[in-house]
């Protein structure tokens, strides 16, 4: 989801890695230990869970996390929390990394003091004040002067306990000043419109008898106003604290008038009581990406240049891009999704592949190492084959989980209450039944990767075939069962098998399975010789026969058949995404009555005439390629089911209409679903997935109402028919076919920054090329790490790209320039507190400076 900017779309990502924890506080108790699991939050939102790490002080949790981030943000924030069975799970620390800081951290591994957790230190939104100074006479002629302060409104504050009741407290600070006024409540919102005005006397005469303004005219710049936002709270530990602004009148300036937006600020001093050292530590890996994205004809030149990379691949810019990364994977991703964007990433694969074929003189080593071949289709494998693995091995997969069977055969780990010929059985009962599901799957291969690996056993074939008969297979192998199932299996997490990194004991498990599997899958004549471990050596032994050679290789044979199978006559549903959230149903077509219908669901709601939180039930959803379902609880039968083709659009709802975030409608013929995510993140995850695979239903709708009907009419357009036609045109979604589910432009800006990154890299590549193309003498060791086939070719790729990339960097140049004169510090979108924006503004004067 980008946000737009003048022509111009920003995307922000994020990619995570949890670590361990070290040295936390032990419980105050005969016990000491804690249950602790580590959240992800934007500010103070929520988006990520680990799973629970019991009886531990040095949690170790591995677990990785990546999103989109839909909405601009101050903190991304981590908390450890210990949890309570019997009350509310209590916060132990936190670590908060402001979002202009993020680069300080960029891929490494860096371990973070936690801080403590204070109310008064948890903020974030912000208020929009207008503060007038203006001179009153009194009966007796004598200029006083009043300060009018008027708070409009707030956004993004957070919600506390489920609910934001918020109201302003506003102050004069000053001498002998302390008098507060407070705005009205607002129920139920966390964007409060305020509007209301509030009056101090500033100044009076020295001669008055109210010695509290005895403050002279020339005083007033040491004065301050003070806002406080607060949640008005029925409990008995009274209102939480907000957040709150702090501005000196001296911002008023020669007109007496300051309008301006804030970020609303912690308290001074707040969560310092406790010592910092004594909450121990977390180890954290943040990747934070933000890219800006011009129109489609800004990269034709970088993007032509680009597709054109598979003749000859050799001197072509992707090859180029691969040279000159510091990691292989950093160009394969960009690469991998722009050419599946255009149809042509079989071509692509195909030529790095058949050039590193020619390179590799031993056949045993073939795709072994980590080239930008193996790398690419590593990369394609997981963007479409994510649905192959998800039928194939998620049922055994959760079995697995779920089960805990004992399989440890190491003898020296074995526990006194465990036998080892029950493991071994255990073990080998897992590992065969994976390995059926796997060889019986060709006919749900991708078509794509079908293709790939057809080409890689042809160019295997053709370089090797009077030396080993075999190779044809172990190319294929070598990705299919070595870099999918197996790592697949090893770590369910990371392919989106299972929410969470498996527990100890399964993840040892899945260990030795993923190992016998690899074996198998590896056609290596003696197989037992491939493990170290003697134990694993005589597990092996139940697997050491010709029907499992033979089942490889027609599994291999299968999916090595170019073109052979169509993904889209695969009937069985594949679950795609699950999920709970809360939901109502509201009829749109005008039978019944225009409240609630309930009777799919929420049986208290049946007959009402309007809609209440009480409408809204926390149900458990299901989308598979087919339906979307609800149920009451997980595992239990649908309540309601949708067939994908019912689906006419799938739209956010304005948080107004029932004073809820994170909510969107899917719209039927009948009905409008409304269903509130748990988060931003998980909103646009469901509204991404839902508008994918209904996207090419024939009947979608091209208008909606982005407010819900209430109270006899719609909030949106007012119009009083609830069969009205939309007022909104439907937002375009994402095409189903993979090939097309990709932002183009998005990945080829990725790229410029890329070569951008590495210009010095480049630069010396085409020095390199002309000393190469000029004499074949011996080769200079600076220039001895790039592998350039064609000098004279690559030399002119290299003066391409360099044109390419050096123009997107004076657009860029120009547009941050263009920005910078035309924001306004204080308006609503760079309100005055924002660090991130003020880092900024300090770039952009320098680079002003440096280039006048």
């Amino acid at each position: 989801m980008a946000v737009e900017e003048e022509g111009l779309r920003v995307f922000q990502s994020v990619k995570i890695k949890i670590g361990e924890a070290k040295n936390i506080p032990p419980y105050p108790g005969p016990n000491r230990m804690r249950d602790c699991y580590c959240t992800v939050n934007l500010d103070q939102e929520e988006v990520f869970r680990t799973k629970i790490v019991e009886k531990s002080l040095c949690p170790f949790y591995g677990e990785d996390f990546y999103c989109e981030i839909p909405r601009s943000f101050r903190h991304l924030s981590f908390y450890i929390f210990d949890r309570d069975v019997f009350r509310r799970d209590s916060s132990i620390g936190k670590v908060a990394v402001k979002k202009e800081d993020l680069q300080k951290y960029h891929g490494k591994d860096t371990w973070f003091q936690l801080q403590p957790v204070s109310a008064d230190s948890e903020v974030q939104g912000k208020v929009h004040l207008e503060l007038r100074l203006s001179e009153v006479i009194t009966d007796s002629g004598v200029i006083n002067h009043k300060l009018a302060t008027r708070v409009l409104e707030c956004q993004g504050l957070p919600i506390v306990n489920g609910q934001c009741d918020p109201y302003a407290a506003v102050s004069l600070i000053g001498p002998s000043r302390s008098e507060a006024k407070k705005t009205k409540v607002k129920r139920k919102t966390n964007n409060p419109q305020f509007d209301e005005v509030f009056y101090f006397e500033v100044t009076r005469p020295l001669s008055s008898t109210k010695r509290q303004f005895d403050v002279e005219e020339e005083d007033v710049d040491k004065l301050a106003l003070r806002v406080d936002l607060w949640n008005a709270s029925n409990l008995k530990f009274g209102d939480e604290f907000l957040g709150g602004v702090r501005v000196p009148l001296r911002v008023l300036g020669q007109f007496g008038v300051h309008d301006a937006w804030y970020y609303l600020q912690p308290r001074e001093n707040a969560g310092k009581s406790v010592k910092v050292e004594e909450l121990g530590s977390l180890r954290l890996n943040i990747v934070y990406t933000e890219d800006h994205v011009f129109p489609s004809e800004h990269y034709t030149p970088l993007r032509d240049l680009l597709l054109d990379s598979a003749n000859p691949v050799s001197a072509s810019t992707a090859n180029i891009l691969g040279e000159v990364c510091r990691e292989k994977q950093e160009a394969a991703i960009p690469l991998v999704r722009l050419f599946l964007h255009y149809g042509k990433i079989v071509p692509f694969i195909s030529a790095i592949a058949h050039a590193e074929v020619n390179r590799t003189q031993d056949p045993n080593t073939i795709f072994r190492g980590n080239s930008l071949t193996s790398k690419c289709i590593d990369e394609t494998m997981k963007l479409a084959g994510m649905h192959y693995l998800q039928v194939t091995l998620k049922p055994i997969i959760d079995e697995i989980c779920t089960e805990h069977k004992p399989c440890e055969i190491d003898p020296v780990k074995l526990k006194e209450s465990e036998n080892l010929d029950t493991n071994r059985e255990n073990l080998r009962h897992y590992v065969d039944r994976i390995f059926n599901v796997i060889t019986t799957s060709g006919v749900r291969c991708p078509t794509v990767m079908c293709d790939i690996f057809f080409s890689l056993r042809e160019s295997a074939a053709t370089r090797f075939q009077d030396e080993d008969q075999d190779v044809r297979y172990t190319a294929v192998s070598s990705f299919i069962f070595l870099r999918f199932f197996a790592p697949a299996i090893l770590s369910p997490n990371l392919f989106q098998l299972r929410p969470h990194h498996p527990d100890a004991a399964t993840s040892r498990t899945l260990t030795l399975i993923s190992k016998t599997i690899q074996t198998l899958g590896s056609l290596a004549t003696s197989k037992s010789a491939n493990f170290k471990e003697t134990y694993m050596a005589g597990f092996y032994d139940y697997f050491n026969e010709q029907k499992y050679a033979d089942a490889v290789k027609n599994f291999l044979d299968l999916i090595s058949t170019s073109g052979k199978w169509d993904q889209k006559s695969i009937e069985t549903p594949i679950m795609l995404k699950e999920g709970s959230v809360k939901v109502t149903i509201k009829r749109v077509d005008g039978k019944g009555s225009k409240g609630t219908k309930g009777r799919f669901m929420i049986k208290r709601a049946q007959g009402r005439n309007r809609f209440g939180m009480k409408n809204f039930k926390k149900r458990w959803f299901r989308l598979t390629n087919h339906e979307f379902t609800y149920h009451k609880t997980k595992g239990e039968g649908a309540l309601c089911s949708i067939p994908i083709e019912n689906i006419l659009a799938v739209e956010r709802l304005e948080e107004e209409s029932f004073k809820m975030k994170n909510m969107f409608q899917v719209i039927q013929p009948e009905r409008a679903l409304y269903i509130q995510a748990n988060n931003c993140v998980e909103a646009r995850d469901w509204i991404d997935i839902l508008t994918k695979v209904s996207q090419c239903n024939r009947k979608r709708l091209s208008t909606y109402h982005p407010s819900a009907y209430l109270n006899g009419h719609w909030l949106c357009c007012k119009l009083s028919a609830d069969t009205a036609p939309g007022c909104t045109p439907c937002t375009g979604g994402l095409p189903a076919n993979i090939q097309l589910d990709v932002d183009g432009d998005r990945e080829t800006e990725r790229i410029y920054s890329l070569y951008s990154t590495y210009m010095t890299k480049l630069i010396k590549m085409e020095e390199a090329c002309g000393s190469k193309s000029v004499y074949d003498g011996p080769e200079q060791e600076e220039y001895s790490s790039f592998v350039i086939d064609d000098p004279q070719e690559t030399y002119k790729t290299l003066k391409q790209i360099v044109s390419a990339v050096q123009t997107l960097e004076q657009q860029h140049t120009k547009y941050k320039r263009d920005k910078f004169k035309k924001t306004k510090i204080g308006s609503q979108e760079h309100p005055i507190g924002d660090k991130s924006f003020q880092c900024y503004i300090r770039q952009q004067s320098e680079s002003s400076t440096y280039s006048i």
